[in-house]
């Protein structure tokens, strides 16, 4: 069963998929800009996840976690990045 989480600031979807592309693009997968949640079964088959589009019920907790892991981390590392910047450019 496929969850929606919903952000807390309206209307931040359109720049948090914008973000989730260009981390996986700089990480070395191709992004189409239009889906870029697609990137996810790119990611499991360097990994060596069985994830297809469709029903997923066999595949393990930790599968799912390698490949969620793989692009959640890419992208909290690039969130960490950007507000350090941001304050040390901070007048």
């Amino acid at each position: 069963m496929a969850r929606r989480r919903k952000l807390v600031i309206p209307g931040a979807e359109e720049g948090v998929t914008a973000l989730k592309a260009d981390v996986m693009r700089k990480e070395g997968y191709s992004v189409d800009p239009a889906r870029p949640d697609d990137v996810k079964y790119e990611v499991a088959e360097d990994l060596g996840v069985p994830l297809q589009r469709g029903n997923n019920g066999k595949l393990t907790t930790e599968e799912a976690g390698m490949v969620g892991g793989k692009i959640g981390g890419s992208m909290v590392r690039e969130m960490i990045r950007l507000a350090q910047e941001k304050l040390t450019n901070k007048p």
